[in-house]
Protein backbone atom coordinates (compact mmCIF):
# COMPACT_ATOMS: atom_id res chain seq x y z
CA UNK A 1 0.00 0.00 0.00
CA UNK A 2 1.43 3.37 -1.06
CA UNK A 3 1.29 6.17 1.52
CA UNK A 4 0.27 9.40 -0.18
CA UNK A 5 -0.59 11.57 2.80
CA UNK A 6 -4.13 11.78 1.45
CA UNK A 7 -7.36 11.09 3.19
CA UNK A 8 -8.70 7.58 2.47
CA UNK A 9 -11.52 8.95 0.31
CA UNK A 10 -9.31 11.19 -1.86
CA UNK A 11 -10.53 11.60 -5.43
CA UNK A 12 -9.06 13.23 -8.51
CA UNK A 13 -10.83 13.52 -11.83
CA UNK A 14 -10.34 15.40 -15.07
CA UNK A 15 -13.00 17.14 -17.14
CA UNK A 16 -13.30 19.56 -20.05
CA UNK A 17 -16.34 21.74 -19.40
CA UNK A 18 -16.20 25.40 -18.47
CA UNK A 19 -19.75 25.15 -17.15
CA UNK A 20 -18.78 22.24 -14.92
CA UNK A 21 -15.75 24.19 -13.67
CA UNK A 22 -17.99 27.05 -12.54
CA UNK A 23 -20.60 24.67 -11.07
CA UNK A 24 -17.92 22.91 -9.01
CA UNK A 25 -16.81 26.24 -7.55
CA UNK A 26 -20.38 27.10 -6.60
CA UNK A 27 -20.92 23.65 -5.03
CA UNK A 28 -17.68 23.81 -3.04
CA UNK A 29 -18.09 27.29 -1.52
CA UNK A 30 -20.79 26.24 1.01
CA UNK A 31 -18.70 23.22 2.02
CA UNK A 32 -15.64 25.33 2.81
CA UNK A 33 -14.80 25.74 6.49
CA UNK A 34 -12.18 28.50 6.62
CA UNK A 35 -10.34 29.68 3.50
CA UNK A 36 -10.85 30.01 -0.24
CA UNK A 37 -7.81 30.81 -2.38
CA UNK A 38 -8.41 31.96 -5.97
CA UNK A 39 -5.85 32.49 -8.70
CA UNK A 40 -6.87 33.57 -12.21
CA UNK A 41 -5.89 35.82 -15.07
CA UNK A 42 -8.87 38.13 -14.47
CA UNK A 43 -12.22 37.72 -12.76
CA UNK A 44 -14.61 35.76 -14.94
CA UNK A 45 -18.31 36.52 -15.29
CA UNK A 46 -19.24 33.93 -12.68
CA UNK A 47 -17.40 35.99 -10.03
CA UNK A 48 -20.04 38.67 -10.55
CA UNK A 49 -23.08 36.39 -10.52
CA UNK A 50 -25.63 36.98 -7.77
CA UNK A 51 -25.50 33.28 -6.88
CA UNK A 52 -21.71 33.17 -6.41
CA UNK A 53 -21.59 36.45 -4.52
CA UNK A 54 -24.34 35.28 -2.15
CA UNK A 55 -22.48 31.99 -1.59
CA UNK A 56 -19.30 33.94 -0.79
CA UNK A 57 -21.20 36.34 1.47
CA UNK A 58 -22.65 33.42 3.45
CA UNK A 59 -19.19 31.85 3.67
CA UNK A 60 -17.68 35.07 5.04
CA UNK A 61 -20.56 35.60 7.46
CA UNK A 62 -20.34 32.03 8.81
CA UNK A 63 -17.17 32.77 10.79
CA UNK A 64 -15.25 36.00 11.32
CA UNK A 65 -12.02 34.05 10.77
CA UNK A 66 -13.03 32.88 7.26
CA UNK A 67 -10.91 34.27 4.44
CA UNK A 68 -11.26 34.84 0.70
CA UNK A 69 -7.88 35.45 -0.95
CA UNK A 70 -7.84 36.39 -4.64
CA UNK A 71 -4.81 36.79 -6.90
CA UNK A 72 -5.36 38.16 -10.41
CA UNK A 73 -3.02 39.02 -13.25
CA UNK A 74 -5.32 41.88 -14.25
CA UNK A 75 -7.50 43.71 -11.73
CA UNK A 76 -8.59 46.47 -14.13
CA UNK A 77 -11.83 44.68 -15.15
CA UNK A 78 -13.00 44.47 -11.52
CA UNK A 79 -14.91 47.77 -11.50
CA UNK A 80 -16.68 47.33 -14.82
CA UNK A 81 -17.12 43.55 -14.98
CA UNK A 82 -17.31 42.50 -11.31
CA UNK A 83 -18.99 45.25 -9.31
CA UNK A 84 -20.63 42.68 -7.01
CA UNK A 85 -17.24 41.20 -6.13
CA UNK A 86 -15.90 44.71 -5.49
CA UNK A 87 -18.86 45.42 -3.23
CA UNK A 88 -18.27 42.16 -1.35
CA UNK A 89 -14.60 43.08 -0.87
CA UNK A 90 -15.66 46.49 0.46
CA UNK A 91 -18.15 44.91 2.87
CA UNK A 92 -15.64 42.33 4.18
CA UNK A 93 -12.36 44.28 4.22
CA UNK A 94 -11.13 42.15 7.15
CA UNK A 95 -11.68 38.88 5.28
CA UNK A 96 -11.44 39.46 1.53
CA UNK A 97 -8.12 40.34 -0.06
CA UNK A 98 -7.56 40.99 -3.77
CA UNK A 99 -4.03 41.36 -5.12
CA UNK A 100 -2.61 41.85 -8.60
CA UNK A 101 0.39 39.81 -9.64
CA UNK A 102 3.62 41.57 -10.51
CA UNK A 103 5.76 40.88 -13.57
CA UNK A 104 7.60 37.99 -11.89
CA UNK A 105 4.35 36.01 -11.60
CA UNK A 106 2.73 36.89 -14.94
CA UNK A 107 3.97 33.59 -16.42
CA UNK A 108 1.53 31.60 -14.25
CA UNK A 109 -1.24 30.47 -16.59
CA UNK A 110 -3.15 27.78 -14.70
CA UNK A 111 -6.14 29.19 -12.78
CA UNK A 112 -7.27 27.35 -9.68
CA UNK A 113 -9.46 27.63 -6.62
CA UNK A 114 -8.52 25.86 -3.38
CA UNK A 115 -11.14 25.22 -0.72
CA UNK A 116 -9.55 24.78 2.70
CA UNK A 117 -6.67 22.31 2.55
CA UNK A 118 -8.04 19.34 0.66
CA UNK A 119 -10.43 20.36 -2.15
CA UNK A 120 -9.66 22.20 -5.36
CA UNK A 121 -10.51 22.80 -8.98
CA UNK A 122 -7.59 23.46 -11.34
CA UNK A 123 -7.54 24.54 -14.99
CA UNK A 124 -4.32 23.60 -16.74
CA UNK A 125 -4.22 26.80 -18.84
CA UNK A 126 -6.53 29.79 -18.94
CA UNK A 127 -6.79 29.57 -22.75
CA UNK A 128 -8.13 26.00 -22.65
CA UNK A 129 -10.84 24.23 -20.73
CA UNK A 130 -8.98 21.18 -19.52
CA UNK A 131 -9.33 20.94 -15.77
CA UNK A 132 -9.24 18.67 -12.75
CA UNK A 133 -11.10 18.45 -9.49
CA UNK A 134 -9.61 17.10 -6.30
CA UNK A 135 -11.72 16.24 -3.29
CA UNK A 136 -10.22 15.12 0.00
CA UNK A 137 -6.91 15.36 -1.90
CA UNK A 138 -4.64 16.95 0.70
CA UNK A 139 -1.47 16.23 -1.30
CA UNK A 140 -2.80 17.86 -4.48
CA UNK A 141 -4.25 20.78 -2.55
CA UNK A 142 -0.95 21.31 -0.72
CA UNK A 143 0.90 21.61 -4.04
CA UNK A 144 -1.57 24.29 -5.14
CA UNK A 145 -1.36 26.06 -1.77
CA UNK A 146 2.41 26.26 -2.20
CA UNK A 147 1.96 27.54 -5.76
CA UNK A 148 -0.55 30.12 -4.48
CA UNK A 149 1.97 31.28 -1.87
CA UNK A 150 4.68 31.64 -4.53
CA UNK A 151 2.36 33.70 -6.74
CA UNK A 152 1.24 35.77 -3.76
CA UNK A 153 4.89 36.49 -2.91
CA UNK A 154 5.20 37.95 -6.43
CA UNK A 155 2.08 40.09 -6.11
CA UNK A 156 1.47 43.66 -5.14
CA UNK A 157 -0.08 44.77 -1.88
CA UNK A 158 -3.79 44.17 -1.27
CA UNK A 159 -5.90 46.56 -3.26
CA UNK A 160 -7.61 49.25 -1.25
CA UNK A 161 -11.23 48.40 -0.59
CA UNK A 162 -12.54 51.67 -1.93
CA UNK A 163 -13.75 52.23 -5.45
CA UNK A 164 -10.64 54.16 -6.49
CA UNK A 165 -8.40 51.41 -5.06
CA UNK A 166 -10.18 48.68 -6.95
Amino acid sequence: MELTGNLPNAQYRRFESFREYEEIIDRMIPMTQSIIRVFDKAPGRAWNSTVRIELLRQFLLANRANRLLILLHDTRPLITESPRLVSLAQQFTHACTIRETLRAAKHAADPFVIFDGSHYVHRFHYNHMRAAQGTHDAAGAQQLIERFSEIQDCSGPPLAANVTGL
